[in-house]
């Protein structure tokens, strides 16, 4: 299989969230690499597996059968060497959902919820729109890698944190947590006594030199307080259909969340999630494979063109995702000098720094999970913008 990445194909006139959403306020002129989506194509066999469930013309409620367990099963034990029975699997239309359930449901209003930030927003917005407190442990920069401050950790856990919200590996910053630092983060919710959610929904890109582990993996006492959140939303880009697979495999905390589901009022998947999921989980190794090592080049690319045409820029080093993290603290800390030269003067969307936290300021977040010649295009608008290239 040899497939085109490179093929762009216009998402506008979609309903789409990163570029109709884009247009809507800057403008068809940008080129968006922003919402973390890819603008690659999902593989071929999901495409005509869809397409056949279009043509039956009958799109009546659905259900996860036995092939749908059977498929995630497969997938969570041959990508993450996890064995896990089908009875701790339980679906949920997106990881977002299953995050807000849990805090609303496992805690009470102004519980204390911790995350490491910079990070993911919708995980950490869940806790304050259900009237939880969000409590922020920030990440460590040491020699260009983020790393978790654990004795700060501990310190906030001691105030009495009910849940610590992991993303594993860590949207924005690219970390892919080491099992000493899963065993470290185990320890202190055994010893304060505080569930563990991990989202873990970009598991499926993971760099060369590094391993994806799964914290339910560390021990019977990660296991009995974890809900692992997984999904094939990023990995194969199918966002929308909306499926997640939530892993629980304590018995009382697994019933409960089926209960808060039914209370919600989360049934039956879309009519094209579960066939969907399921020929992306069996058929599509091959796929997956060349979008890796197309990723990779990606992320190569930039790298040099950064260091080429502007080095005052610093790439955060990526060990996961096909995200990056850009320190851009030389050019401005202020955000909306950033924004001058990125959005009005470049016309690139990016994920500006403060979307993920007060610590993200002079930061962005670039999506590389986009064709290398709209990539290169993006850079090179960058570029002829770039407030330093005048002074070289």
């Amino acid at each position: 299989m040899t497939i085109d990445f490179d093929k762009v194909v216009s998402r506008y006139g979609t309903n789409c969230a990163k570029w109709d959403g884009m247009a809507q306020v800057l403008g068809r002129e940008m080129i968006a690499l922003s919402v973390a989506d890819m603008d690659l194509q999902a593989p071929p066999q999901v495409i005509e597996r869809v397409t056949e469930m279009a043509k039956h013309g009958i799109y009546g409620y659905t259900d996860p059968f036995p092939p749908y367990y059977e498929a995630v099963q497969g997938w969570i034990k041959k990508a993450y060497d996890w064995e896990v029975p089908q009875e701790w699997i339980v679906f949920c239309p997106r990881i977002v959902q299953a995050v807000s359930l849990i805090i609303q449901n496992f805690t009470q209003p102004g519980d204390q919820v911790l995350i490491h930030t910079p990070a993911y927003q919708p995980v950490a917005k869940s806790v304050e729109l259900n009237n939880r407190v969000l409590v922020e442990s920030p990440l460590r920069e040491v020699n260009g890698r983020y790393e978790i401050d654990f004795a700060d950790m501990e310190l906030r856990m001691q105030a009495g944190v009910k849940i610590v919200l992991l993303i594993s590996p860590h949207n924005p910053v690219g970390r892919v947590w080491t099992r000493a630092e899963l065993e470290r983060i185990v320890s202190l919710c055994t010893k304060y006594d505080a569930y563990i959610v991990s989202d873990d929904i970009h598991a499926d890109f993971i760099h060369e030199g590094h391993e994806h582990t799964i914290i339910g993996k560390i021990s019977t006492e990660a296991e009995q307080r974890s809900f692992i959140c997984t999904s094939p939303g990023k990995t194969f880009n199918l966002a929308s259909l909306e499926i997640a697979n939530i892993v629980i495999p304590n018995d009382q905390l697994r019933e409960k969340f089926r209960r808060c589901l039914q209370q919600a009022g989360c049934h039956n998947p879309t009519f094209f999630a579960v066939p969907a999921l399921e020929v992306a989980y069996t058929e599509c190794d091959e796929w997956l494979e060349e979008l890796r090592g197309y990723i990779t080049a990606n992320i190569a690319w930039v790298k040099a063109y950064i260091a080429e045409s502007m080095p005052e820029l610093r790439v955060i080093e990526s060990e996961g995702t096909y995200l990056l993290w850009v320190d851009c603290r030389a050019i401005s800390t202020n955000e909306a000098e950033l924004k001058q030269w990125i959005e009005s003067d470049a016309k690139v969307s990016v994920s500006f720094g403060t979307g993920f936290g007060a610590s993200g300021e002079g930061f962005i977040r670039l999506n590389i999970a986009t064709p290398l010649p709209l990539l290169q295009e993006a850079f090179h608008r960058l570029y002829q913008a770039y407030p330093l290239k005048n002074l070289k």
